[in-house]
């Protein structure tokens, strides 16, 4: 009995030294990665190179030995051609691809990638953005326009491409373009603002819990989450609101001025075959088909802004997701708040 007790003394003491010096070696690495901060950079995807590597694939697997020679000859040549030729004075095809969230999160990698093109891009180029969003809060789809407005500033020809949707917000972003395409089926417009706030007073008040709710400021809270509803407080809400789809508008007329506006700014959305017929798109087609046909004559460039987190960011942000989880998050999220 006495060694088993011993053995089993040995053991918990052997596991606690080990779980010691895990612990050690985790804080080392947190304040190592800490000190080394946060890494982020720029990626490049040449997409006309891989588009010739595509074609040059297929071609190798479905020709005969005859047709390879002639080919490994053509290729070759263009290398030599390629290598001979400087392409410094070449218009260039800078690509972006914006894939929105409800809080625009992506608006944050935009300001970056948007900013490294401005640093090589000339009136001579040409920024292509693949936009996929629904829409989302006002605040964060007005940023992310305002990132595109920097390359209209420039007077660096601005497309817009339209895969699968680009609504509301997303649609605010797209004006933005000296052109936008769309897919036959993508989903466009949308050109309205709504918000939805859950109220719980009634609730509270049945079983007799107040809510006390203090502002300085006649409209500074106009409907809440818990608080009574007031006909005042919610007929200011909704001019609110109505002062946000002007301002909506007003930004789609000024750079779509050949819009009907009382036609198609009534929050409705469009398919894109319907959508160029009203004036909200220039052109049906996808972004592939339109980077495909500049491969031959450009160079097309892909430009990424890649956000590494080190494990103390990590660890922090699983915290984090877990403390969101609770009612405080919960009722932050619940406030209100406009969506285009």
């Amino acid at each position: 009995m006495d060694a088993m007790q011993s053995i089993g003394v040995f053991a918990a003491e052997t596991f606690l030294i080990l779980f010691a010096i895990i612990a050690v070696i985790l804080v080392i690495a947190m304040v190592a990665a800490k000190a080394a901060g946060q890494k982020s950079e720029i990626q490049v995807e040449l997409l006309h190179k891989k588009y010739k590597n595509f074609r040059n694939l297929l071609q190798a697997h479905t020709s005969n030995k005859n047709e390879r020679k002639e080919m490994k000859k053509k290729l070759k040549a263009e290398q030599k051609e390629s290598a001979d030729k400087s392409r410094a004075h070449e218009k260039k095809i800078f690509v972006i691809d914006f894939e929105g969230d409800v809080k625009a999160s992506a608006v944050e990698n935009l300001r970056e990638e948007v900013t490294a093109i401005l640093t090589s891009a000339t009136p001579q180029d040409e920024v292509v953005v693949r936009i996929e969003s629904p829409g989302g809060v006002v605040h964060g789809y007005g940023l992310a326009a305002s990132q595109l407005l920097r390359i209209r500033e420039k007077n660096i020809p601005l497309t817009v491409c339209v895969d699968k949707v680009a609504a509301s917000g997303g649609y605010l972003m797209s004006v933005t373009a000296n052109k936008i395409m769309s897919a036959p089926f993508a989903i466009v417009g949308s050109i309205g603002v709504v918000a939805q706030v859950p109220n719980f007073h009634r609730v509270l008040k049945k079983h007799d819990v107040d809510v006390k709710e203090y502002t300085a400021g006649e409209f500074k809270r106009t409907v809440s989450l818990l608080g009574e509803i007031t006909p005042k407080g919610e007929e200011k809400f909704k001019q609110q609101l109505e002062e946000t789809h002007v301002l909506f508008k007003s930004f789609v007329q000024k750079f779509r001025p050949q819009l009907n506006l009382s036609e198609v700014a009534t929050g409705e959305y469009w398919y894109g075959e319907q959508a160029i017929t009203k004036g909200l798109v220039d052109e049906i087609r996808t972004s592939d088909d339109y980077l495909m046909s500049l491969a031959d004559k450009h160079q097309i460039i892909k430009v990424t802004f890649e956000h590494h987190e080190s494990i103390s960011d990590k660890l922090t942000g699983i915290i984090g997701k877990a403390f969101k989880k609770g009612a405080l998050s919960i009722v932050e999220e619940l406030e209100t708040r406009r969506f285009l």
